[in-house]
């Protein structure tokens, strides 16, 4: 059997969108002929949100090694929050103790946390082990030099210049790319001439349906809305942003619009969106509400930032009447909480570019409805978006038709599959041959 190690910082029970790859995957690796060992950061040295009952996926006889960093504390007096720069020393050390012994076949980094990305090629060069990366974000995006300023990260441009250095030195040695989206991997090969198409799979986040299984047996409470009230509850559970506002647009103007014309349908519409952003609870900026207001249904919106447990988002989303799924306008988004709202079996209403692999998706399997819009807003988004709303507001309570058979290569096990392919044809020298 094969060894990999795993390079994941956040990991259960910190509550963190990159470790859901990792996590899903582990529990089969060793049925395709691998064994894993994780490196994780104690949940000790990382900011962030937890959810205890993340740890009920993780099995006892799962290797996950739990490595010190930097206190958080005392650093970000210094300006300095990033788990990867203060967990990078203790990366360092142990993945060289491990990587001494000559039985390791690859490393697998699965994390945003980037820079820690940078000692994939340390380790090549010093124990001869190929690395493959998970891109489930942009590393060094561009996509922010072309905003107002107003609607940049905090620290973009340090940020930035520290990602333009170390990017270029990790991504001239890597053996592999997995991705999320094609975009990534497009962006990269257009980047660096050593990344070839043969050493990109495009391979999105997996369903968990054992994380229901897990829900199933917890008692959670829901703070939001009453699921046995006298309202049509429609509710998003994840991130917000500038890049949200023309499908967060569409979604109120559908709403204004139906309130005026049909009132049967869309008068006890109430909207919950929420954990729209990662600032720590009560610092959290409201994208969502803002464009409501402006639209003159912002009584009928509550927006809460703050986010929520992994398995409380879980119970939101089963108690929903109805959930919708704002796209970004940036094509190469993919939004790794697609399958969740799928296995929730919940009418599901998705506005997204129709470059995104989300539309693809869901029109195979026919858990939602889908309406896309191009790069161009078109004035008709927002009636488009309204004409789909009425027809599953129509069908209600009825759940989508899902087509469960088209679903299977989205499980979790299936996607665990397809890396586990790709990392054979790494360490088996074929990835990245000319073809």
């Amino acid at each position: 059997m094969r060894r990999v190690l795993i390079i994941s910082p956040h990991f259960p029970p910190v509550n963190a969108a990159d470790m859901h790859r990792v996590r899903q995957s582990l529990p089969y690796f060793a049925e395709a002929g691998w064994e894993a060992v994780t490196l994780a950061v104690d949940p000790e040295y990382v900011e962030g949100y937890r959810d205890e009952h993340l740890l009920e996926t993780i099995a006892e006889a799962a290797d996950v090694r739990r490595l010190p960093a930097l206190d958080y504390h005392w650093t970000r007096r210094l300006g300095l929050g990033s788990v990867a720069l203060r967990s990078l020393w203790a990366y360092r050390r142990a993945g060289n103790a491990l990587l001494a012994r000559g039985d390791i076949d690859l490393v697998y980094f699965s994390t945003t946390a980037f820079q820690v990305l940078v000692l994939g090629r340390y380790w090549k060069a010093r124990f001869g082990v190929p690395y493959v990366i998970d891109m489930q974000d942009p590393w060094r995006s561009d996509h922010y030099l072309s905003v107002p300023p107003d609607e940049r990260p905090p620290k973009f441009w340090l940020s930035y210049l520290l990602d333009s250095l170390l990017e270029p030195v990790t991504m001239h040695g890597v053996d592999g790319i997995v991705s999320v989206s094609q975009g990534y991997c497009d962006t990269l090969q257009g980047r660096y001439p050593n990344i070839r198409p043969d050493m990109c799979r495009v391979i999105p986040f997996g369903g968990a349906e054992a994380d229901f299984d897990v829900l199933d047996r917890l008692d959670l409470d829901n703070p939001f809305f009453r699921p046995d009230d006298a309202y049509t509850n429609v509710v998003y559970v994840g991130r917000g942003g500038h890049d949200m506002a023309r499908a967060g647009a569409a979604l109120f103007d559908a709403l204004a619009a139906g309130r005026r014309e049909r009132p049967d349908l869309f008068e006890r519409v109430r909207m919950h969106f929420i954990g729209t952003d990662y600032a720590a609870e009560g610092h959290g900026a409201k994208t969502f509400q803002p464009l409501a207001e402006a639209r003159g249904v912002g009584a009928f919106v509550a927006e809460y930032p703050a986010r929520v447990p992994y398995f409380t988002a879980l119970h939101l989303l089963r108690q929903a009447d109805m959930l919708v799924l704002p796209g970004s306008a940036d094509p190469a988004y993919t939004a790794s909480k697609l399958y969740p709202y799928i296995l929730a079996r919940r009418p599901l209403l998705a506005v997204f570019n129709e470059r995104s692999s989300v539309v693809d998706v869901l029109r195979e399997t026919g858990a939602g409805e889908t309406v896309t819009f191009r790069a161009e807003q078109g004035a008709d988004l927002g009636e488009r978006v309204k004409t789909a709303w009425a027809s599953l507001l129509g069908r209600l309570p009825d759940p989508p038709d899902t087509n469960w058979a088209a679903f299977e290569p989205y499980t979790a096990r299936a996607m665990t599959r397809r890396q586990t392919a790709f990392f054979d044809e790494v360490v088996n020298g074929r990835a990245g041959e000319p073809t």
